[in-house]
């Protein structure tokens, strides 16, 4: 299909390898000779791997370029896979290295070969302040363009707490947006749920869902106006209900609210600061786009997370073709929403 405008990928992911990052370890986590090599990251237990039907493709450099050739998508923002998991690890120093390890390796890797890979940086937020730095280096020494705080942490936390401040002051100031981005299904509540396809449609949304409340209660986005943050990767369909739900527990509760806002939690959703993914089949997405704002949601491929590359060559079409959506919102979604959440440079 002919499309009028570039699209960009709000959110796709790379495949980190541990011989490829380990070169890129402080020293002191560098391996000894004669010490076992561990993986890098850790995951929850569940067997995502196991399930993939066939063998694919490494999503390399080059596979990357000719999917998004294929799909006639014009850049892709790169999140990372193992390094969902970076909120798991429990040693606070180790995070604070994988974290710049691993932003160290995409720079040389995929955002210094060609300007259609852009970057989110890894943040720990095991050591905010370290995160809040980790950011800034990110930014102005790598050229990245977000920073990614996991929706899913062990112990879990919420990342409205004030101990989090250091890193959306960063945010600020540098004019730079953070997604939260979950992976792992632990800490959630859904260990009584034997089979991950049933954990499979939970995971995402608990975590985005427990993270939104968490900032929303805490005042994050009261106390940092200018702050911009997307939720990604559990559709958009949880925002109106979400939004519902707390605007019954500001209106009667707010006075337990750790800091109540002045703006009700349904205007700050709205407000055009947070921005969501949604999917290209999603049911309800006309009345997301209507009762929260067609200005702020995304199109993410999560290229090549659960499918075969090629099963995502019909995606943008699908998208662009509903007869359910205003002729403006495919544009939005596809493009002008993500240019300016990232602050892209890109013409259409």
């Amino acid at each position: 299909m002919k499309r009028s405008f570039p699209v960009i990928d709000a959110d796709g992911h790379i495949l980190e390898r541990d011989h490829e990052l380990r070169e890129y370890l402080p020293p002191e986590f560098r391996a000894l000779p004669g010490k076992r090599q561990y993986p890098l990251f850790a995951w929850d237990g569940w067997a995502r791997g196991a399930l993939t039907p066939r063998q694919r493709e490494h999503p390399s450099v080059d596979l990357w370029r000719r999917f998004l050739d294929a799909t006639e998508i014009a850049l892709t923002v790169l999140y990372p896979n193992e390094g969902l998991n970076i909120g798991l690890q429990r040693d606070r120093d180790w995070a604070v290295g994988l974290a710049h390890a691993y932003n160290d390796w995409l720079h040389h890797d995929f955002l210094s070969v060609s300007p259609r890979f852009q970057g989110v940086a890894l943040l720990a937020p095991q050591q905010p302040v370290e995160a809040a730095k980790e950011l800034d280096r990110a930014v102005r020494e790598l050229g990245m363009v977000a920073g990614m705080l996991p929706g899913v942490m062990s112990p879990m936390r919420g990342l409205g707490l004030f101990e989090f401040d250091p890193i959306y002051a960063m945010a600020e100031t540098l004019d730079v947006p953070l997604a939260v981005h979950s992976g792992p299904a632990v800490e959630l509540g859904l260990d009584h749920i034997q089979s991950f396809a049933g954990v499979y449609p939970l995971s995402h949304p608990f975590a985005q869902m427990q993270q939104l409340t968490s900032m929303m209660i805490y005042g994050v986005f009261e106390r940092f106006p200018k702050l911009r943050v997307a939720f990604l990767e559990s559709g958009c369909g949880w925002v109106p209900y979400l939004a519902d739900r707390l605007d019954e527990s500001w209106e009667h509760r707010r006075q337990r609210w750790p800091y109540p806002t002045k703006q009700s939690p349904s205007q700050i959703i709205a407000g055009g600061n947070l921005f969501y993914a949604c999917d290209r089949d999603e049911k309800t997405l006309p009345t997301v786009a209507h009762l929260i704002g067609a200005d702020q949601l995304l199109w993410a491929s999560d290229f090549p997370h659960e499918r075969p590359w090629d099963e995502f060559s019909g995606d943008i079409d699908t998208l662009v073709s509903r007869k359910d959506l205003p002729e403006s919102l495919p544009r939005k979604i596809l493009f002008e929403n993500p240019r300016r959440f990232y602050k892209l440079i890109l013409d259409g």
